[in-house]
């Protein structure tokens, strides 16, 4: 199990794959993001992405199905996430891609508040078949301390 205790700033991870269908592409777009060039060939070929593209927050939602899987995989003592300071779409995302995630912790350190937990800033990077950058976001991590008794550097 990964705590907050084993985290290093500056440690990379590359993890994930993640196949883009034409069909969850349109259906994510149908339910949550309905506009014509995630949903209409024509309507997209009229548009910079020139043919149907994925939402952005569809490319969001792919991303954290690959970060959970690493996750589940490496076992952590995750806590959940207050939330995200920055978010990019770099380039469309497309039916037929096929997505990978890079990672680099960039911060950590203690809750002052709450001794059982630390927070971590990270920096992800989505990746396409063609090593291009989709996405690129810093996010925040909460995840258990193993030692809560241990003194809470400043």
């Amino acid at each position: 199990m990964l705590y907050y205790e084993d985290l290093e700033v500056g440690a990379k991870s590359s993890f994930g794959r993640y196949d883009v269908t034409r069909e969850e592409v349109l259906e994510f777009a149908r339910k949550y993001d309905p506009q014509a060039f995630h949903l209409d060939d024509e309507a997209a070929a009229k548009t910079h992405f020139g043919r149907v593209s994925a939402s952005g927050w569809h490319t969001c939602a792919m991303t954290m199905a690959m970060m959970v899987e690493n996750m589940k995989n490496s076992r952590q003592a995750g806590l959940g996430s207050p939330g995200v300071d920055q978010l990019m779409w770099k380039k469309p995302v497309y039916p037929g891609d096929t997505l990978r995630v890079e990672t680099e912790i960039i911060s950590k350190r203690r809750s002052k508040s709450r001794r059982e937990m630390g927070l971590f800033k990270s920096r992800a990077q989505v990746f396409n078949q063609n090593d291009e950058v989709v996405l690129e976001m810093t996010s925040n991590g909460l995840i258990a301390v193993r030692n809560p008794d241990a003194p809470v550097e400043e």
